[in-house]
């Protein structure tokens, strides 16, 4: 395959020595765009987190275009020889398993040395399943922070969530089937019982959309022998306390501490629960309160 084509940015032609990050579709092989297409088509390599499932979207288009494997196991190495190959005039295109490269997949580090080289690096929009899941929550997309998939470990996962739990915004998490109920009850600790959307398998033929309060979602996915498919979480950000509603929350916690009866962590649940809170806020709530007294 000739390494020089001839075309401007806007074309549909890969150009030598340029670097290609290429949206893929998340599941329907439909969802590809004309120009991701001919791109792929005439690269000299395409670079794919998984070649075996690239092969798949390949074969459906008719793309014949040579793989070569880029992951997170072999990603310095292979971003090296990456660049020799931009370096040398040939066209390379990177695409993640599903979605838009670099987004929680590996991609950053070859962009980020072929920048450095002075490579032009040229995205591909398409898919990507974070303004997928945004476009259809009904929550707010004025403003929304990508957190992507949260710690594993419990003690960092809560300080990450703990964190968030003032941010105004909508929050958007990637997780595993395995444990998102894990990341879904932790939600609901630290930020309290907030409205939320969780999208599952989305485009694919199970597709599928449970809205409502955290607890609900928990309490949906709990009746299931085990959930399935890839997951995007979208999660309220904070509501902005009407000052009244403050007081009154205020008050509430002072009249309890008065009477002596029940302890600093038993207040903080008894006010996250009534006035639908997150604990950890209920709890610093507490703790100036008395502090003051």
């Amino acid at each position: 395959m000739p390494s020089n084509f001839s075309a401007d940015k806007q074309g549909a032609t890969a150009i030598g020595g340029t670097l290609y990050i290429v949206a893929t579709p998340i599941g329907n092989l439909g969802d590809i765009t004309l120009r991701a297409v001919e791109i792929l088509r005439t690269v000299d390599v395409i670079a794919a987190e998984d070649t075996r499932q690239t092969g798949i979207l390949l074969k459906a288009h008719g793309i014949t275009t040579r793989l070569m494997s880029y992951h997170e196991h072999n990603e310095r190495q292979r971003a090296a020889q990456l660049i020799e190959k931009l370096k040398a005039g040939r066209a390379v295109a990177v695409v993640s398993d599903a979605g838009t490269p670099t987004i929680s997949d590996p991609g950053y580090r070859l962009v980020s040395n072929a920048a450095d080289a002075g490579i032009e690096v040229i995205p591909l929009p398409g898919v990507s399943a974070v303004t997928a899941a945004l476009s259809v929550s009904g929550l707010p997309t004025d403003a929304f922070t990508f957190i992507g998939f949260p710690e594993k470990k419990t003690g960092k996962r809560t300080k990450l969530l703990r964190r968030l739990a003032d941010r105004l915004e909508t929050l958007i998490f990637y997780e595993s089937p395995r444990r998102i109920i894990a990341l879904l009850e932790a939600i609901h600790e630290c930020l309290g019982d907030r409205p939320a959307v969780l999208a599952r398998e989305m485009t694919k033929q199970h597709e599928e959309f449970i809205r409502g309060a955290i607890s609900r979602i928990i309490s949906a996915l709990a009746e299931r022998p085990a959930v399935k498919g890839e997951c995007t979480l979208l999660v309220a950000g904070k509501l902005e306390e009407e000052p009244a509603a403050e007081d009154a929350i205020k008050e509430e916690i002072s009249r309890r501490l008065a009477s002596g009866t029940v302890g600093t962590t038993a207040i903080s649940k008894l006010i996250a629960k009534r006035f639908n809170i997150s604990k950890n806020e209920a709890y610093n709530l507490v703790l100036e309160l008395k502090a003051k007294k």
